[in-house]
């Protein structure tokens, strides 16, 4: 600013000097005063010059270089060139924050759909469109409430209370896959609304099985103690002989077994869900796996159809390939043991059960059991692996099952990298099979 000055005062000095030079001797001191008059003239047009050129560069907008280098005007340019690419920078870093932002939600399990005041679509997450079935190019900017068209959501969104959340069915619901989702709205800034959703169809089934279960296991033990205490209470209360006291206390044995059969599988699945996975350091022969498993249906079968009451089941073992099998061997034993007992007990007598293995051409091994049982109808093979779930309620407790097999036989695959597969047809029999990788599979040494 002092240079410009200076540099001005020696414009005047100059165009004085040259006036009074160009003067008459006795117009001299006007001479001066216009010399001055002329070379502020002149500095005030080439200032204006460089003001326009400033200007210009100004509404070009291109800030890579300045126009003028020296001068005021120069020294303006400078440092509005240096304003502007701060606010550059600042709306770089703002922009960048803001693309951060978005892709934390974009990356959030959940729903997150941004509402101005009219209730409009101004930003949606993959999530969100895959709960309400969204489309980016289609339903920005329209209504959340003309494209979800479910009644609960609704009246959700028209209330004046948001504290709570609402839970509906998801877009993609269906009888063979239920799909609920939770969503909840939240107020900010000026009339906007924040709209999380959550799919929950994960944790309300959890929910059901637990109460499932608890009823479950509550009516599993309160059958056989009823009938105990009724035992208990005839003894204590009648007079009876030898004979009948020997088949109540028979009885009595019956439903105690019951119930330890039933506390003994509640532990097996206990411990098989909160154990950590068995290792490869273990082997178990199939032969000697087999020849268990065969022992213990021949008891089963013959408790469940003495030879006086009908003809005797067929039980078909074939032999066991020399091979071993790695895992928890208590394990092996409770799976293939409970597959074998399930078809004992659903075939009635004079059926057959065949069991056997089956070494598939890429190392993998197969457990089989096969039976002459009454079948099962397509729509409960995917729940049989549930806790509890039965076919035949009757039919299961008349031959003293627990409900919880297959469960545990599910569990036990799992954990050893295994496939459980079922088919059934509803009066030709099940099939039911384990399927083992190769990588737990070795000759017998």
């Amino acid at each position: 600013m002092l240079l410009q000055l200076v540099l001005f005062l020696l414009i005047q000095c100059l165009g004085a000097v040259v006036g009074m030079w160009l003067a008459p001797e006795a117009l001299q001191i006007r001479g001066a005063l216009a010399g001055m008059l002329v070379a502020g003239l002149l500095w005030v047009l080439v200032d204006f010059t460089r003001g326009l050129r400033v200007l210009q560069w100004l509404r070009n907008g291109d800030v890579s270089d300045v126009p003028l280098k020296l001068g005021l005007w120069g020294e303006v340019a400078e440092r509005a060139r240096r304003l502007v690419r701060q606010r550059e920078q600042e709306t770089r870093d703002s922009d960048r924050r803001l693309q951060n932002f978005l892709a934390a939600l974009q990356a959030s399990p959940n729903g997150v759909v941004l509402l101005d005041a009219q209730g409009r679509i101004e930003w949606f997450n993959q999530t969100a469109a895959s709960h309400f079935g969204l489309e980016t190019g289609r339903d920005l900017l329209q209504h959340m409430v003309n494209l979800v068209r479910n009644p609960a959501f609704t009246a959700y969104v028209g209330g004046t209370s948001h504290e709570a959340s609402v839970v509906m069915q998801g877009r993609a619901h269906s009888s063979a896959h239920p799909s609920r989702i939770s969503v909840h709205l939240h107020d900010y800034g000026e009339g906007r609304r924040l709209l999380l959703s959550r799919d929950v169809t994960m944790f309300e089934q959890a929910e059901a099985m637990r109460r499932d279960f608890v009823a479950n296991v509550s009516h599993e033990i309160r059958t056989p103690l009823t009938v105990l205490s009724g035992f208990v209470e005839t003894l204590q209360t009648l007079t009876l002989d030898a004979t009948e006291r020997a088949r109540y206390l028979d009885l009595m044995a019956q439903q105690a077994s019951r119930m330890q059969s039933l506390v003994s599988d509640l532990l097996m699945l206990s411990r098989l869900e909160g154990s950590p996975l068995p290792g490869a350091g273990e082997w178990s022969s199939l032969p000697v796996l087999t020849g268990q498993v065969e022992q213990e249906a021949q008891v089963l079968s013959a408790v469940l159809n003495p030879p006086m009451t009908g003809p005797a089941q067929c039980l078909n073992f074939e032999a066991a390939p020399p091979r071993e099998l790695s895992g928890m061997p208590s394990e092996l034993h409770s799976a293939l043991s409970n597959l074998v007992s399930n078809a004992v007990r659903y075939t009635p007598a004079g059926g057959e059960v065949r069991c056997g293995w089956l070494e598939h051409g890429d190392g993998r091994i197969e457990f089989y059991v096969q039976d002459s049982g009454p079948g099962i109808a397509p729509e409960h093979i995917p729940r049989l692996t549930e806790r509890f779930y039965r076919v035949d309620r009757s039919r299961s407790r008349d031959t003293g099952g627990t409900g919880l097999g297959l469960a545990i036989v599910k569990h036990v695959a799992q954990r050893h990298g295994a496939e459980l597969r079922i088919e059934s047809t509803p009066g030709k029999g099940s099939r039911f099979a384990i399927v083992f990788p190769a990588s737990r599979v070795r000759p017998l040494s």
